[in-house]
């Protein structure tokens, strides 16, 4: 890869990947007026028919934050409808992951723009080939050698999902440019948020345990007002996330 860039993942699935991959777009731009500003998410699942064929709603987001003007075939070039691992859905389908196509995407986004931000799809060890189902994002994340962000939860249980997060990665011999602690959950009420003791000592024992910087903690918002989809991501969160100088974070981890 010619530009600078990182690839977001998560630690699970609904961990808040796509309203980071925004948020990160949409700083990046603001800290460095004029950078264009590429997004790819190569692997997408749970699309929607749409005139233009299998759509994808993250892809349409990440597009959006970014102002990222490249066709939507090129952002998302590998669609399904079925809302499961890439690999399954290939499977019930029938139709193979077309990784030549996601080279093509990435050499059209790499050649034309100043940063490239790529998005997974769930966590390291979602199968991504219905013919080889040992081949998992880990293995796109190390094909492609951009530094990693990992979103991770606030919340009870983040400790061990973000330390073998951690641990895959390095094992693989990735370069990990550091947390994004998310305060956003689907299924959790502010309230029930307040009242996990867990968040009074996650973010210190996540340094200790894995020694990875933390970029960002970002608060929990009432989930109605976080719709990245709808072109909204409250100003919090695009606050938390500018306290990192994202070019910068592309450009060190290289």
């Amino acid at each position: 890869m010619r530009c600078p860039g990182l690839f977001i993942t998560g630690t699970d699935t609904g961990v808040g990947k796509t309203v980071i991959a925004c948020a990160i777009a949409h700083v990046l731009k603001r800290q460095q007026p004029g950078a264009r500003v590429g997004v790819c998410k190569p692997l997408a699942s749970g699309c929607r028919k749409m005139r233009e064929g299998l759509v994808s709603e993250d892809a349409l987001a990440l597009a959006y934050f970014a102002d990222c003007r490249q066709m939507l075939s090129v952002i998302s070039p590998v669609t399904y409808a079925p809302p499961l691992a890439p690999a399954v859905a290939a499977e019930i389908t029938g139709v193979p992951v077309d990784f030549e196509a996601v080279a093509r995407s990435l050499h059209l986004l790499d050649e034309s723009n100043d940063f490239l931000l790529v998005e997974g799809v769930g966590g390291l060890m979602v199968p991504i080939d219905g013919r080889d189902p040992q081949l998992t994002v880990l293995d796109l994340i190390a094909a492609i050698g951009y530094p990693v962000v990992i979103v991770t939860r606030a919340l009870l249980g983040t400790l061990n999902h973000t330390a073998m997060t951690v641990a895959l990665l390095s094992q693989r011999g990735c370069r990990i440019a550091g947390l994004v602690i998310n305060g956003f959950v689907t299924d959790s009420s502010p309230s029930d948020r307040q009242t996990d003791l867990s968040m009074q000592t996650n973010r210190a024992w996540l340094q200790k345990m894995t020694g990875v910087p933390i970029l960002a903690t970002v608060p929990a918002c009432p989930p109605a007002e976080v719709a990245p989809h709808k072109g909204r991501i409250p100003e919090a969160i695009m606050d938390a996330v500018a306290t990192s100088y994202w070019p910068d974070v592309a450009k060190k981890a290289r």
